[in-house]
């Protein structure tokens, strides 16, 4: 069933048309060896996208869009009060993540983790 998810996502993005233009920030462009594009319309953008343990992302931005797990990924980040908490996703699971600017945390996953993202660009 996770699958499908997968599968929907990406019959959703080939339903639309026309490529999009990225930007000075885009992932893709500052960090081919950790995102891959798989697919871009003027509506969606699908990444693949790798977390290696000890890799460090440069500055990018990206727009909303949907994260699913293509495996089990783990990894400890900061909870805003000191402390540490365990983010862990089991294969399948689908997320959002808002948009914004991020860079400059090295992984500290588990496990090299594999995703796909489904970028909105509307």
């Amino acid at each position: 069933m996770p699958l499908r998810y997968v599968v929907l996502l990406m019959l959703l993005a080939f339903a639309a048309g026309v490529l999009a233009v990225p930007t000075a920030l885009d992932p893709v462009q500052v960090a081919p060896h950790i995102y891959e594009l798989a697919f871009e319309n003027d509506r969606v953008r699908v990444l693949k996208r790798t977390i290696r343990n000890g890799e460090t992302e440069p500055l990018m931005s990206q727009p909303d869009r949907v994260v699913v797990y293509l495996n089990a990924c783990a990894w400890l980040e900061d909870d805003g009060e000191g402390g540490q908490r365990m983010q862990d996703f089991k294969f399948g699971t689908p997320t959002w993540a808002p948009a914004g600017s991020r860079g400059g945390w090295t992984a500290n996953v588990i496990q090299e983790c594999h995703v796909v993202e489904v970028e909105l660009l509307e």
